[in-house]
């Protein structure tokens, strides 16, 4: 059994700064893929960052230069830090990796999301 749990969400003013936290157990083998996504209500959800196991980064062209993506594997664990937070960043964040169980079977897990609150 594999579980995926976010924190360090929370209500910041905007220009302000927070970071996630994302961290998978259980029964893991590997780790390919982690990603973070956002849903603001009345949207889709939509990618925000992600990182492959070597480090390869990938940001939505609207938080490029203010959000950094990064992992320790030895942990199972992906940050998101957040920087010069601005109103419309408000949303539920949830948390996406792509695991390997022991048994070698590719599986995709999500985080149950944390609230990101902007205030302008």
């Amino acid at each position: 059994q594999v579980q995926v749990v976010e924190s360090g969400g929370g209500l910041v003013q905007a220009g302000g700064s927070l970071r996630l936290s994302c961290a998978a157990s259980g029964s893991i083998f590997s780790i390919n893929v982690m990603a973070w996504y956002r849903q603001a209500p009345g949207n889709q959800r939509e990618l925000v960052a992600s990182i492959t196991s070597g480090g390869r980064t990938r940001y939505a062209d609207s938080v490029k230069g203010r959000f950094t993506i990064s992992r320790d594997n030895a942990k199972n664990t992906v940050y998101l830090q957040m920087n010069s937070l601005k109103s419309e960043d408000t949303a539920a964040y949830y948390c996406y990796a792509q695991i390997a169980l022991a048994s070698m079977t590719w599986r995709d897990y999500w985080g149950q999301g944390t609230q990101v609150t902007v205030s302008s």
